[in-house]
């Protein structure tokens, strides 16, 4: 009988290395997204903040700062995420990246 080296091929992974690195892509992301409600009513919501960073507080000081109401909603999916009152993207945005939780280029700003 013959015996054959043959080398069984492994699970490759070829984004191995561009998940260590800081590569374009692999960021996490901080999506700021606007809904309607009803009429001229919208609603702003803030997703992918970093699980140690204190939900609570950061409601609390964003809420003070733009005298509007929120809360925050805990997904199944998504993690915790922040809901506040009327479309405050850009103000949410600016407040992050001052308050330094944030980098610019690491937040998403969708809607209308």
């Amino acid at each position: 009988m013959v015996e054959l080296d043959y080398q069984i091929p492994s699970a490759f992974d070829p984004f191995a290395e561009a998940k260590d690195s800081d590569a374009p892509g692999t960021k996490e992301y901080v999506h700021i997204r606007v809904q309607q409600r009803n009429g001229k009513k919208c609603l702003t919501t803030v997703q992918g903040l970093k699980k140690e960073f204190s939900y609570e507080k950061i409601l609390k000081d964003v809420k003070k700062e733009f005298c509007c109401n929120g809360n925050v909603v805990q997904d199944k999916e998504l993690g915790k995420i922040i809901q506040l009152q009327g479309d405050q993207r850009k103000n949410v945005s600016q407040f992050l990246v001052h308050a330094g939780l944030v980098k610019k280029d690491q937040i998403k700003i969708h809607g209308f």
